[in-house]
């Protein structure tokens, strides 16, 4: 799985626990925005918690109602298992 350009990608190990999204002011959670989604779910399609991404309860709301949103559209697939 690529990451974007724009994005990049985190490691999520490595880091002090900072909410991404107060950090990068352009970064704004919508489900229209499937490359940023990407980023909170694992390769099997779970949401990464709070906890290890750092993200805070408010955002983590809000990323969980925007990636359900992106899901139900079909913007991001419920999981990548093919087998």
């Amino acid at each position: 799985m690529a990451r974007s350009e724009k994005y990049g990608s985190i490691n999520w190990r490595r880091r002090r626990k900072v909410d991404p999204f107060d950090q990068n002011k352009d970064w704004h959670i919508d489900y229209k925005n499937p490359e940023l989604l990407k980023l909170f779910v694992t390769r099997t399609g779970k949401m990464l918690p709070g906890r290890i991404t750092g993200v805070s309860a408010r955002n983590q709301r809000k990323l969980r109602k925007a990636i359900l949103r992106a899901r139900h559209l079909g913007l991001l697939p419920y999981t990548t298992h093919t087998g």
